[in-house]
């Protein structure tokens, strides 16, 4: 009876706690629906709400352009970041090779590193390569994560060694057991390379804005910030775009939030 109290109590703080980090996106949703006489009133009539400031935006502006650019420089580096930083995780964990050790301190280094201090030398390779204004330039340089490959490799040490040494003796060899056995159980790690990939370049805005020199390479960040100044008056059409900025980072974290939260040690040893 106790224990079935605190977890009454504690899932009650948690719902109050979620409550309140809905508040601004539920305001925002809100404002959004408003016409622009009454954005600054506190409370509007539901007759009066509609998707005109929706519509507004994708007329006067060129969103379209801008969400097949952030779609584009967001699945592109996804994909290329799932690609080498699984390889490089399961390399460093269950590969033997010279300069492991030092190879592997290296990347933890390179994470202890600002990117501001990375900044001036990045963009002056890039613009000597002429990728600057460019897919190449928003993509090529982002596709693998130190973070992302020190997590992978930590996940999969995680996996029990006695299935590598069953699938050795059925007569699997390296590559085989890590498309056969442990790629299978690497969904967890996925999920999250996924989630976490996808949102930091779907949000991402200082390299995007400082690569991108034409309109027509803008992402939704930095093509909604261009007009966010010249028309602050229209509060509910910039509502609008951050509403349509964020519905494609929810949609991805509901399709993989199973597998983010997921184990893997009892299914492995299963």
């Amino acid at each position: 009876m106790k224990r079935s109290r605190n977890r009454t109590a504690l899932y009650v703080v948690a719902i109050f706690y979620s409550f309140l980090t809905l508040i601004p996106f539920l305001w925002s949703v809100y404002t959004s629906l408003k016409p622009t006489d009454e954005v600054f009133h506190f409370w509007t009539p539901l007759s009066k709400l509609n998707f005109q400031s929706y519509s507004y935006i994708l007329h006067n502006f060129p969103f379209g352009k801008w969400l097949f650019n952030s779609i584009v420089v967001a699945v592109i580096v996804t994909i290329g970041n799932l690609i080498v930083n699984t390889f490089a995780g399961y390399a460093f964990a269950r590969f033997k090779f010279p300069f492991k050790g030092i190879l592997f301190y290296l990347f933890l280094a390179i994470m202890m590193i600002p990117g501001q201090v990375l900044l001036v030398p990045i963009y002056m390779l890039l613009a000597n390569l002429g990728w600057i204004d460019s897919y190449k330039g928003l993509t090529i340089p982002f596709l693998m994560s130190p973070f992302m490959i020190f997590l992978a490799r930590q996940f999969f040490l995680g996996i029990p060694k006695e299935l590598e040494e069953a699938a050795e003796m059925d007569g699997l060899g390296k590559w085989g057991i890590f498309f056969k056995i442990f790629l299978p159980l690497s969904k967890p790690l996925i999920a999250t390379q996924i989630i976490f990939t996808f949102q930091g370049n779907w949000n991402s805005f200082l390299w995007p804005v400082l690569l991108s020199q034409s309109d027509d390479m803008y992402t939704l960040p930095v093509g909604l910030n261009s007009f966010y100044g010249q028309y602050s008056a229209y509060w509910n059409s910039v509502l609008a775009g951050v509403i349509m900025l964020t519905l494609p980072m929810i949609i991805i974290f509901l399709i993989f939030q199973k597998q983010f939260v997921k184990g893997i040690s009892t299914s492995g040893i299963k």
